[in-house]
């Protein structure tokens, strides 16, 4: 199983660090995602530490999760953010980051989301587009801005070890701008007059499982930016696994450092973690409401589904499921669904599970990435809590409230 120092067992219940998961549920509900903060800031320490030997800056990717508190936590721990859109730009500075310290990324920012971006002073531009370069060089005239710091996305046409629907490095992918494309840009930099063109940014993709497609990423950067011996930053985004499977063969932090550090001594670097970081530190719990056996099948329908964690619908995620309630009795194999009205709603198939009961509690593992992030109200399903046991591991509290119905139709005319 992957359970950790924070996610663990103590006589036969589950808790987070000091926390029983029944006292929480007991107060708050199901479904519910918990968070340990210890966890999240030790994964941290470790990224940190992997990479100390290098002028590393690191930036916390807020889309794996942006709960206010969690984003607090980080940026008090030292971090920058990497925002992907105006409203996770919003988020960052209501948690109290420098403004200084977001790296803004995306493919698709739009002419707003830029002119807001300028106006609060966000530290890094991560370019896809030319025409974006336009855009942000006209915004920053008009505002009387100048030195715009630009990392320019690369598209290094390689495969990852990651599954396709994660992968963005590849060719046919609608990430980043080709070598040759940035090449012309560099060559014509002076242009964009109030921009100051700093270095590249390279993001293959997510989870991967080796470092090899990072490192020809890297030589592929580094080659572009040899004639530009000014141009000393290198951004290579994010990527670094989260152990989803126990049996899967992964690169740690330090592994993956220890691959690709010699290639950047000369560089200040910017790292943008984000599943490494909470994943592992996060679980969706949910209560059984039903069992049923079906065409050969033992079916624990629970009220966790979809609308809660979308990664197994979306793109075949695995997530380890366990009781919160260790049983060591004979176990048969589970299949564990939602209630939503999806076939796809199955938050884990074949899953070997002591016999459940209606109202026994089971907890979906590594859950604190792209979880809440990609809920929904799909069936008009209210969003559930956010918990986060504190970095003491003694104390939690809700970081965000369970929605009402109320809720669902609040903001309708």
């Amino acid at each position: 199983m992957t359970l950790n120092e924070s996610i663990h067992y103590h006589k036969n219940k589950l808790y987070v660090d000091s926390v029983s998961v029944t006292e929480i549920v007991q107060s708050v509900g199901t479904p519910v995602y918990i968070y340990s903060l210890r966890r999240a800031l030790n994964n941290l320490e470790r990224i940190k530490t992997a990479f100390t030997a290098l002028d590393t800056h690191i930036h916390y990717s807020a889309k794996a999760n942006a709960n206010l508190t969690i984003l607090r936590t980080l940026i008090e721990d030292g971090v920058g953010v990497d925002a992907v859109s105006g409203g996770e730009i919003f988020r960052a500075l209501k948690a109290g980051v420098a403004p200084q310290n977001i790296v803004f990324a995306g493919v698709g920012k739009s002419e707003s989301e830029i002119q807001f971006a300028l106006e609060k002073g966000v530290g890094w531009f991560n370019v896809e587009n030319v025409r974006e370069l336009d855009f942000i060089n006209y915004y920053a005239e008009d505002m009387g801005l100048s030195g715009i710091k630009i990392a320019l996305r690369l598209n290094p046409d390689v495969t990852a070890n990651t599954h396709p629907y994660i992968a963005t490095g590849h060719g046919g992918a609608k990430f980043g701008l080709t070598a040759t494309v940035i090449a012309n840009v560099l060559k014509q930099q002076s242009q964009w007059i109030n921009l100051d063109f700093r270095g590249l940014h390279i993001h293959i993709g997510s989870q991967l499982g080796d470092t090899l497609a990072t490192q020809q990423a890297i030589q592929k950067a580094l080659d572009l930016l040899a004639p530009y011996p000014n141009m000393k930053t290198l951004n290579i985004g994010g990527g670094m696994p989260a152990q989803y499977d126990s049996q899967a063969q992964l690169p740690s932090f330090e592994m993956f450092a220890h691959d690709i550090m010699p290639m950047l001594r000369d560089y200040t670097v910017l790292l943008e973690p984000g599943r490494s970081i909470i994943a592992d530190a996060g679980i969706l719990v949910g209560q059984v409401l039903y069992t049923k056996n079906q065409a050969a099948q033992h079916i624990a329908i629970t009220d966790a589904s979809m609308t809660e964690l979308i990664r197994p619908a979306l793109y075949q995620a695995k997530h380890e499921i366990v009781p919160v309630a260790e049983n060591h009795s004979k176990t048969q194999v589970t299949q564990v669904v939602g209630p939503v009205c999806e076939t796809a709603d199955v938050l884990g198939r074949d899953i070997p599970l002591a016999t459940l009961n209606e109202g026994d509690l089971v907890v979906a593992l590594t859950a604190g990435a792209y979880g809440a992030v990609m809920s929904s109200n799909y069936n008009a399903r209210p969003k559930p809590a956010e918990v986060v046991v504190a970095a003491n591991g003694e104390s939690w509290h809700v970081a965000r409230r369970r929605e009402t119905w109320e809720d669902l139709v609040a903001k309708e005319i």
